[in-house]
C-alpha cells in the first residue's frame, strides 16, 4: 500500500455515518481527563518565566522535557497493549497515573524539584495511554471514517482544553488566590476521567491477532519507514504552546490575569473546527488537509514577528493556532493507523507519536536559545523559515511510492 492512497477516502460521496460508542466514551474521558490537566497547566509559562524569573531558553528546555522525556512510556505503552492485547487495560493505567500526579502537586507545596517530578509523573501517564488509546479508535473504526472519528475526539478534547482553564480562575477565585484547591480539584475530576474509562469504554481485541506474536520491528514496512521521519519532520516545526501565548503575550501587552484566556480561546477555535476539517480531510484527502494545518502554523510565526499588535492579533492567533491542531492532530493518527496491522497498531502509533515527541523537545530547546541570542521576532521568522522548507520534504515522503 501506497502511503498516498490514505490520502483518499474510500467514501467517494454521501455524509458520514456517526461513529462508535467506544469513540465518544474515549472522547468523554479525555475531555474531562483534560479538564483536570489544563486546570494545573494553563498558567505554567507564565509562572515559570515571568514568576520564576526563568530565561527563554531554560523555559524551552523544560519545556521540550515536558513532552519529550515520555517518549520511552509512549512505546511502553503501545508495545505492552498490542502484545497482551489489552488496549483499555494499558490507557487505564496511564489515566490513573496522571490522576496521582495531581495529589503530588499538592504534597509537593513549594518544592521546585517535586512540582517537576509531580509534573514529570502527570506526561508519563499520558505517554503511557496516548497510543493505546488511538488505537482503540482506529480498531472500531472503518478506515473511510476515521478523520471524522479522530475529528469528534478531538472535538471533545479540545473542549475539556476549553473548560480547563476557566475552572481553574473559578477555582483560584473561590480560594483566594491559593493554588492547593486547584490541584485537588484537578485530581478529583481525574479520577472522573478514570471512571468513566472503566464503565463506559470496551476492550476491541485486535481483529488479526495470532498465537504467534508479532516481532516489533514488523511495523517498519517500506511504506511505514518514510511515515516516521515525515512525522518527525513535522514535529521539529512545533515550537510549542507556552512560547506562542508568551510571546502572543508581550506582543499584544496582555494583562497577565488574562493570560490563561489564551489556552481557552485557541482550544475554542480548534473544537469548532475539528470535525468539520476531519469530514473534509475524508472526502477530500487527508494530505491536503495536513498541509493547510501546517501553513496556518508558518502563518502565526509571521504574524507573531510581524507589524500587527493589539486585538486583531489576540483574535488572528489563536483561530490560526486552533486550525492548526484541528488539521493536523487527528488527522496524523487518521492517516498513519490503516498503515500499521491491527496486532501492532498501538505500537506503530506510538512510533509515529514518540518520533513527534523527539522532534518536539529539539524545537522548544532550539526555539528558546534562538529567542535568547537573537529576540523573539527572528527566533520566529527562523521558525516560519524552517517550517516552510521542511513541509514540502514531508509531503514528498508521504507521497513517494516504495
Amino acid at each position: 500500500m501506497y502511503l498516498s492512497t490514505l490520502d483518499r477516502s474510500r467514501a467517494a460521496g454521501g455524509s458520514p455515518r456517526a461513529v462508535g460508542g467506544t469513540v465518544f466514551a474515549l472522547g468523554a474521558v479525555s475531555l474531562v481527563t483534560d479538564i483536570s490537566s489544563e486546570m494545573v497547566t494553563a498558567v505554567l509559562p507564565l509562572y515559570l518565566v515571568i514568576g520564576l524569573q526563568f530565561s527563554p531558553a531554560a523555559y524551552g528546555l523544560i519545556d521540550g522535557l515536558y513532552t519529550g522525556a515520555t517518549v520511552l512510556l509512549r512505546l511502553a505503552g503501545g508495545h505492552v497493549a498490542d502484545r497482551i492485547n489489552r488496549h483499555k487495560a494499558v490507557a487505564g493505567a496511564g489515566y490513573g497515573l496522571s490522576a496521582l500526579a495531581k495529589l503530588g502537586l499538592l504534597a509537593a507545596g513549594a518544592s521546585g524539584p517535586l512540582i517537576g517530578l509531580a509534573i514529570t509523573v502527570d506526561r508519563a501517564g499520558k505517554g503511557l495511554r496516548t497510543a493505546p488509546r488511538d488505537a482503540l479508535i482506529t480498531l472500531t473504526t472503518p478506515p473511510e471514517r476515521l478523520g471524522l472519528a479522530f475529528g469528534v475526539h478531538r472535538t471533545m478534547d479540545a473542549t475539556g482544553a476549553f473548560l480547563g482553564p476557566l475552572a481553574a480562575l473559578g477555582v483560584l477565585t473561590l480560594a483566594g488566590g491559593v493554588f492547593g484547591p486547584v490541584f485537588l480539584a484537578s485530581f478529583c475530576v481525574a479520577l472522573l476521567g478514570v471512571l468513566i474509562l472503566a464503565l463506559f469504554v470496551q476492550d476491541v481485541p485486535s481483529p488479526a491477532v495470532t498465537t504467534k506474536k508479532m516481532p516489533w520491528r514488523a511495523a517498519f514496512g517500506p511504506a511505514r519507514r518514510r511515515l516516521l521521519p515525515a512525522a518527525c519532520l513535522l514535529g521539529l516545526v512545533t515550537v510549542g504552546d507556552g512560547f506562542v501565548f508568551l510571546l502572543l503575550q508581550r506582543r499584544t501587552e496582555l494583562a497577565i490575569g488574562w493570560f490563561p484566556l489564551l489556552a481557552v480561546a485557541t482550544s475554542l477555535a480548534y473544537l469548532l473546527l475539528a470535525v468539520p476539517l476531519g469530514r473534509l480531510a475524508d472526502r477530500f484527502g487527508r494530505l491536503r488537509v495536513m498541509i493547510g494545518g501546517h501553513a496556518a502554523l508558518i502563518a502565526v510565526y509571521l504574524l507573531l514577528y510581524g507589524p500587527l499588535t493589539g486585538l486583531p492579533l489576540l483574535i488572528v492567533i489563536p483561530l490560526l493556532y486552533g486550525t492548526f491542531y484541528a488539521a493536523t492532530d487527528g488527522i496524523l493518527m487518521a492517516m498513519a493507523g490503516p498503515v500499521f496491522p491491527p496486532e501492532l497498531r498501538a505500537t506503530g502509533l506510538a512510533l509515529i507519536q514518540s518520533g513527534q515527541a523527539l522532534s518536539y523537545l529539539l524545537s522548544s530547546v532550539l526555539f528558546g536559545l534562538a529567542w535568547q541570542a537573537w529576540g523573539p521576532g527572528p527566533a520566529c521568522l527562523a521558525a516560519a523559515g524552517i517550517a516552510a522548507a521542511v513541509l514540502p520534504l514531508a509531503v514528498l515522503l508521504l507521497t513517494r511510492k516504495p
